[in-house]
């Protein structure tokens, strides 16, 4: 049953001529499907609005070719095509009682227009400002021309928006693009009325959400995405000289690593103080995102009327359902997100989002999964799935719903494998949700039985007898050193000492003195050891053959704050360097570019390079299979113990096996008309 304190969330609320049978609103948010794949756009969406979201945006909208962020996958409402793609996102939106939203957006000097090669429009021509690629190009300063321009294109795309069904048409005033040049004292030096005062640098905004709400007629609510920030008393000046204008102000902060940071560093409701305030000053309601998870936080958040409607892209991603399972008071049943922004990570990389937690996520339309739907099975079948790490639970929560008889067998006292240990990491406890979520549903299933303590052998699998094994044992972090970068064993002195990462995890008997890590990983793990270490007391080197430790949390919007943590805490940093040789007391480093050497006093060395697979009994099993002694209907390996990677592949992985377990015929999935 659900909370009272509860249902303030389920209260309707007018947003100008529309209104919102709740309070849960899915932000925009970037999908890595973009223009290109509308299909599985649409189908996403709908997901969400059938979860109980009581408006489900777009991704950002580009309204011109002026505008193209190519090579990344965005939304675009530039002809007659886009408005017929939009629609078929409406109307599955619609079919479940939602508003549909979408984010009108000008990219300004932030864009490259790869793709139109039309020379991006800037506050000023100088070179693009996007931080993170140094495309050699510089924008063209916006004239009066281009100006006058902007706002028929705006006027022009609000109307595109309404034949393609959108109830609610954004003005997008934040992250750097356009408009913000225009906001900013620092990037505006402008010196006509578009410029100088905060009366000028707010004018373009103003004019635009004015054409906006002209080009509706009062049909679709006008948002406006904006950001205020404590740090920066200014923006509540210039929100003030807008406050009533719009009919929805969605507010956040400027600064991506705050507004969706991870959960190392960022935690839930953490945007609260400077929403609150710019709250004061309208009367019109107020979005805003803070990575809610808790309904209590999320009710706390409008009674004390800090915002009116509770904003979400990362919980909506890691379970769309989250609004009907608290209105229906299945707290238990929420998936939680872990904020680790792996579905960021994949926008960035130009295909469909996926999820730690929702393995469906990105595969509802080309696969059919749904994220609480699972198709029975008949069969009175028994499957014995070794391992309880993230590929073994998932795989047995699915065949558990599925109706199969399974038998879950971990080799240790505890069930979550690699969750387990690395949720105990400076800043990853969030983590732990993986392992809690899947071990709190398969208590619920009578017909999964799960066994600790119970290393498996071939003699006992056969004890057993089941029908089908699932082999998900694993993978353990290697210390020979090969990797991206070295293809044979890393050369080492007999005397020297080279720990695990398995062992550090574990919390073994670790060495005294000097340690220094080789990390050719490149994610969280090793910027994350590194201060582990250091809280531990230790003298830490990190050395790396990227330019930045950590080089892939880039795409999880975390290598900013991860570098500065290192800096900050000590840790003696070598870029760009490989690891030649191990000594007794000392390593051999190499810079990639130039080969030149040098020497690093080391004790002991931690290499995170790769890991192996731990699949010695899937092996004995598979030969035994394939001899016809072994009688199985099927027999396979998941996760990391097929090919280690991230959690999120491995719970994909375990969702893949429990959903195709016992079909004769595996589909693969369409990857055309997308």
């Amino acid at each position: 049953m659900r909370q009272k304190a509860h249902d303030i969330l389920f209260l309707p609320i007018k947003i100008g001529p529309v209104k919102s049978k709740n309070r849960f609103y899915q932000v925009p948010h970037c999908s890595g499907m973009g223009w290109q794949r509308p299909n599985t756009l649409a189908r996403m969406r709908e997901i969400k609005a059938e979860g109980g979201w009581g408006v489900v945006c777009t991704e950002y909208c580009s309204i011109d070719p002026t505008s193209d962020d190519s090579s990344y996958p965005f939304a675009r409402l530039w002809n007659k095509q886009d408005i017929k793609a939009h629609a078929k996102t409406t109307e599955r939106i619609h079919k479940h009682n939602a508003l549909a939203g979408v984010e009108l957006w000008i990219g300004g000097n932030y864009v490259a227009n790869l793709d139109s090669r039309i020379p991006p429009l800037g506050i000023s021509s100088r070179p693009l400002t996007n931080p993170d690629v140094y495309h050699p190009y510089q924008s063209k300063k916006l004239d009066k021309a281009d100006i006058k321009n902007l706002r028929v294109l705006q006027k022009s795309a609000a109307k595109k928006a309404m034949e393609a069904g959108f109830d609610i048409v954004y003005v997008y005033a934040t992250h750097g693009y356009l408009l913000s040049e225009f906001l900013d004292s620092k990037t505006n030096s402008r010196t006509d009325e578009y410029g100088g005062s905060i009366e000028n640098r707010v004018r373009i905004v103003k004019e635009l959400i004015l054409e906006t709400l002209e080009a509706v007629q009062g049909k679709c609510a006008v948002a406006t995405r904006f950001s205020v920030e404590i740090s920066d008393p200014e923006t509540y000046d210039t929100f003030a000289l807008l406050s009533e204008l719009p009919d929805l102000w969605d507010l956040t902060v400027n600064n991506y690593e705050i507004e969706m940071g991870v959960s190392r560093y960022v935690k839930e409701g953490a945007l609260e103080e400077s929403i609150s305030l710019a709250k004061s000053l309208t009367s019109k309601p107020v979005v805003s995102v803070g990575r809610f998870t808790s309904p209590d936080t999320m009710a706390k958040a409008i009674k004390n009327n800090f915002q009116d409607i509770i904003g979400s892209a990362r919980p909506s991603i890691a379970d769309p359902f989250l609004p009907n399972k608290i209105r229906d008071g299945k707290y238990d049943d929420i998936r939680e997100c872990i904020g680790c922004n792996i579905c960021y990570a994949h926008n960035t990389l130009g295909v469909p989002i996926r999820c730690t937690q929702n393995p469906t996520m990105g595969e509802e339309w080309r696969r059919n999964w749904h994220p609480e739907r699972i198709q029975r099975s008949y069969k009175k079948e028994s499957v014995l799935v070794v391992g309880g790490g993230p590929a073994g639970l998932e795989a047995s929560r699915v065949l558990g719903k599925r109706g199969y008889k399974v038998f879950l067998a971990e080799a240790s006292k505890k069930l979550g494998g690699r969750v387990i240990f690395e949720s105990n990491l400076p800043g990853l406890s969030e983590w732990i949700r993986v392992r809690d979520w899947r071990i709190n549903q398969i208590n619920k299933t009578s017909n999964v039985e799960i066994f600790l303590d119970s290393k498996m052998t071939v003699e006992s699998v056969i004890d057993v007898n089941p029908d089908h094994v699932i082999i998900a044992t694993g993978s353990s972090w290697a210390v020979d050193g090969i990797g991206k970068n070295h293809n044979t064993p890393i050369k080492k002195n007999s005397n020297s000492t080279v720990v695990s990462l398995d062992s550090l995890l574990l919390k073994q008997n670790l060495p005294s003195g000097k340690v220094l890590i080789f990390d050719d990983d490149h994610y969280y793990i090793g910027p994350v050891i590194a201060l582990y270490l250091v809280q531990k007391g230790y003298d830490v080197s990190f050395v790396t053959p990227a330019g930045r430790c950590g080089q892939w949390s880039y795409y999880t919007e975390e290598l900013y704050q991860s570098n500065a943590e290192l800096i900050n805490s000590g840790v003696k940093i070598f870029t760009n360097n490989n690891l030649l040789e191990i000594k007794s007391d000392s390593v051999i480093l190499s810079c990639i570019f130039s080969g030149k050497t040098q020497n690093v006093t080391a004790d002991w060395i931690v290499p995170i390079t790769r890991r192996e697979p731990r699949d010695k009994i899937f092996n004995e099993l598979k030969s035994l299979y394939d001899y016809k002694s072994l009688k199985l209907n099927s027999l396979i390996k998941i996760g990391d113990c097929e090919a280690p990677g991230i959690i999120a592949s491995a719970i994909y992985s375990g969702y893949k096996a429990g959903i195709e377990l016992g079909k004769n015929s595996i589909k693969s999935p369409s990857y055309n008309n997308l």
